[in-house]
Order: structure tokens, then sequence, then C-alpha cells
């Protein structure tokens, strides 16, 4: 352990300017990103350095969550299907060219493309047409009420740059093919990348063309980013001093960090719920001992599992009470969220077993269960614990935890008869997670994350009424209806809302997000 520490104490060091040069934020996490390219996989690490480096057209406020001017400094409907945006003059890239409408343009096509993995954020998206240099039209094929929060996640990129490097199409994730793209970045935000040495290290270095340099109270001018797989390794280098900021804590070091005069720790609930998918779609489960059938596909066995699992030992044990048990998919803070549907269906063992026995399966069944390793709070424990949990009642779940790198792609190749996952919904707005997570799998991002391929006719026909229904409280009363219906069919099993603490250094100042992110706009080393 000293040996780990001592290496990760020189290559951070190898990275640090002279003392005065410049304020550096050093900081870790379990888990690396897996690509540079905006627009290659959808998920929060990527999300979090990704912007750092490249700017959106609308950004979140970071206390409301509202949607504020980034690079598009306003924003008009023209009709129901026709949103104006007006872009903000004499931004740069960070090689000095002019950002222009043909940017926004390109880097919003290009989030609709076959290997995207942000095609649900341009869901609606029928086309985008260049006003004049700095007004750009989005047209959608239907009233899309929630278009201006999806535009927070579409970053942008430079369009010459991206031709000259042949980086037009993103890179595909299930894939190990590479574009220039994947190691390489050139955005408009506060940040350039400059090295990125993947699982070791990523500096970014202050973007001296960046135009909120002035509007904003950030004062860093580097950023170290060193992913630790190690809880206690990471612990170590926070201690130390090595590192300043670590992004996902051990919880059992949470009581040290809190008792040491030097660091604190800032936690407030996550936008994100962690649940289990199921594979609802092949007649048999690879691995499975049962044959010619696939259980998963029966409500009651579904009910069973979830029944099975005893969510406030687990809340109380596992996660030592940084865990909001949910019955449904979306947390609190998002809009549509319902107490009708936050109900769980009650632990109970007996019950289970019986839902098992009237399906046809008295004695239990084994079953292939997938878990991350390191993505989110104590996942493999978690899984552990649901895995025990599953054996009282006979279900024996073959548990394989794996790393970040090779989980996700895995799962999206639909690998897994059982999975977790976290979701968060970056949109604030409970249509984002019914049209990933419940609607039919199918082209421009319906159930792209729907990996269990769950179906249900009613449901998608509901889905289709929220997408384009433009009266807020109508709107509300669809989304409590597919809700509570989701309750009853189980098309995945909810288990927890994340409550996210970070451990820092007194120097440091930034404020907690209910995203889980880090605002490079407000981050502060004093």
């Amino acid at each position: 352990m000293r040996f780990k520490t001592l290496l990760l104490a020189a290559a951070i060091a190898t990275a640090l300017p002279l003392a005065g040069q410049a304020k550096t934020f050093r900081w870790s996490r379990a888990v690396d990103l897996s690509s540079w390219d905006i627009h290659a996989q959808n998920v929060g690490v990527n999300n979090t350095l990704h912007a750092a480096v490249y700017d959106t057209l609308v950004d979140y406020n970071s206390t409301t969550f509202k949607p504020e001017p980034a690079l598009a400094t306003e924003w008009k409907r023209v009709s129901p299907t026709q949103l104006r945006l007006s872009l903000r003059k004499g931004v740069k890239f960070s090689d000095g060219s002019d950002f222009t409408a043909d940017d926004a343009k390109f880097s919003l096509e290009r989030a609709k493309a076959k290997s995207s993995n942000y095609a649900v954020y341009a869901q609606g998206i029928d086309r985008v047409e260049k006003v004049d240099a700095h007004t750009i039209d989005i047209f959608s094929d239907l009233p899309n009420p929630v278009l201006v929060n999806q535009l927070t996640e579409l970053r942008i990129l430079s369009k010459a740059w991206a031709e000259k490097n042949k980086s037009v199409e993103p890179k595909d994730i299930k894939t190990k093919d590479e574009n220039f793209a994947h190691r390489n970045a050139l955005g408009t935000g506060p940040f350039v990348l400059k090295s990125w040495t993947p699982d070791q290290r990523a500096v970014l270095e202050a973007n001296p063309h960046w135009w909120g340099k002035s509007k904003f109270p950030s004062n860093v001018t580097e950023i170290v980013y060193t992913p630790i797989k190690s809880d206690a390794t990471r612990t170590a280098a926070l201690l130390s001093g090595e590192i300043d900021f670590v992004i996902d804590p051990s919880l059992q070091d949470l009581a040290r960090v809190r008792q040491t005069p030097t660091l604190k720790v800032l936690e407030g609930a996550e936008y994100r719920t962690i649940f289990l998918g199921l594979d609802q779609y092949r007649e048999e489960l690879p691995g499975s001992d049962v044959k010619g059938k696939n259980p998963l596909k029966d409500v009651r066995v579904r009910k069973a599992l979830y029944q099975a699992i005893d969510i406030n030992a687990i809340q109380r044990v596992v996660l030592r009470g940084l865990a909001q048990p949910t019955g449904t998919l979306i947390a609190r803070q998002v809009n549509g969220w319902t107490p009708k549907a936050d109900v769980r269906w009650p632990y109970d063992a007996k019950a289970a077993q019986k839902l098992l026995a009237d399906a046809g399966y008295p004695n239990g069944f084994e079953v292939d269960f997938a878990c991350s390793a390191g993505r989110y709070i104590n996942d493999e424990q978690l899984c552990q614990a649901i895995t025990s949990h599953w054996a009282k009642v006979g279900v024996k779940a073959k548990l394989r935890s794996l790393p970040f790198a090779t989980y996700f792609p895995m799962i999206q190749r639909n690998e897994a008869s059982i999975y977790l996952l976290g979701w968060g919904v970056p949109t604030f707005d409970a249509f984002y997670s019914l049209q990933s997570l419940i609607r039919s799998p199918g082209a421009g991002g319906d159930g792209n994350f729907n990996l269990g391929r769950f179906s249900n006719p009613q449901q998608d026909a509901l889905i289709e009424r929220i997408q384009k229904e433009t009266d807020a409280a109508t709107r509300n009363g669809l989304i409590e209806k597919a809700l509570v219906q989701d309750h009853e069919l189980i098309s995945h099993i909810p288990l927890y809302n994340q409550v996210i603490p970070w451990a820092a250094t007194q120097k440091v100042d930034v404020p907690h997000r209910a995203d889980n992110r880090i605002d490079w706009r407000y981050l502060k080393v004093n």
C-alpha cells in the first residue's frame, strides 16, 4: 500500500506547477473516463470531465437547476416546433478559431449519429438550420417541452477540427475502433486537454480563450485527474495532501475524513436512482438451469425478486444510511415524481417464495447477475447482499463483477440476464427516464438504455403522448399514470436514490450538485 501511494505521489508531483504560478486542482475517483469523444458514451465520469473542455448551448444554474445561457445567450419559441437560439459572439475554440453557427449545427447533428450514445438528448430534433453566423433554428418533429433541458447535455465541438481529423462520426463505444476525438479534444470550455494516459492521469490547463473568464469566479489554472481504483489508496492520497478532492469517497472512511481538521465532507441527495434491469427478451437465459423459457418474462418472478430484497438492511449496513429507498425510477428532484408511484413492494421472503412457486419455480432457479465494480457507492457489496437475499428464497444468482471500462459496453451489448445500473436525469424531467428505460427499444433514442428490452404497448403509447404534450398539468398526469403502471408491471427493480458524499481539503471551494458533477465555472482552490 505504501509503495502504491509513493508511486501515486511521484506521478502527481510531475504534473504540479511551481508554487505561485498556478492554482492546481488535483482530484480522483475510482474509474477513468472511457473516451474524450463527447458523443461516445453517456456516463457520469465522461460527462464531468467533458464539461471542463466542452461547452453546451445551455447550462444549468448550480443551485436551482434552471436553464441559463452558455454558448447561446437567449432562445425563444418561434412556433411549437421551432426554437431559435442566439449564439454568443466573440467565442473562440482553444486553438483560437471562431465558434459559429456551423459548429453548433454540426455538433447537434453529430449527436444524432448511429454511433452516438447521446441520441436521447437529440430526441425530437428533426433538423437544425443556420439562420446566420450566430443564430440557429432547431426544428422538432413534434412539440418538445423539454428541448431546452436536453441541450444542457449536447456539447459543442469544432466542425473544421472534426473534419480535418476524421472525427465527423462519433466513436462507437461498443468496438475498439478509435477516432482522433477519442484521445484528443478541442472545445470552447474553461480548460484544454493537455494529456491523457488512460487509467493513469489526465492533465488539463486553463483555456486562455475561454469566454467565461471574467464572468465566473473559478481561479483554477490546472486540473490533474488521477483515477485510483482502491478505496484505501484514494483516501490515503487525500489524507496525505497528494490530492485535493475525491468525488466518490468510501463510506467506511467518511468518519475519519470528518475528524481530520484539514478535510471536509460535502453531501446531498443525487438525482440518480439505482435499480436492477432484467432480460425480458430472450426466450431462454444463457447460463440458467431453466431451459426452453425465460423466467424473467413472468411478472410474478420479477415481483418475487423485488420482494426478496431487504432494502432497509441494505440502506443501513451496506450504504451506511447514504440512500433513499425508492419504489420508482426517478428521484424526487425530477419533474413528474409522484408519491403514488414511489411506494415499494414490501420486503417479504415468504411472499417471494409463494410467487416463485406460483410461477412454476418452487425450488427457485439459477440466473446470471452482472454488477459494476467501483462505479456506484459500494456497488460490489450491494450486489453481494442482493445475491444473499435471493439465495434465501431459492434463487441462485451467479454474480460477476466487472470494472467500469468493460461493464458498460457489455450490458449495452445485452449480455447480462440481470444487471445493476444507476440512472441520473440530466433534463430533470421524467420523460428522459421513461423514454430511455421503459419505452420499447427502437430508433432515435427510444429505449436506448432499456437493456432488458422490456416492451409494453400501453406504456409506449403513454410515453409518446408525454413526449409531445405541452400542457404541464396534463403532461404530469400522464407521467404519473406511466409511473404507477410501471410499479405494477415491474419493468425494472428500483432500489434507492443515492445520497452522495464528496471529500475535500478545506482549501477547495465547490458547490455540491444534485447531478454529482463538479461545476468548473465555480471551482476555487484557496
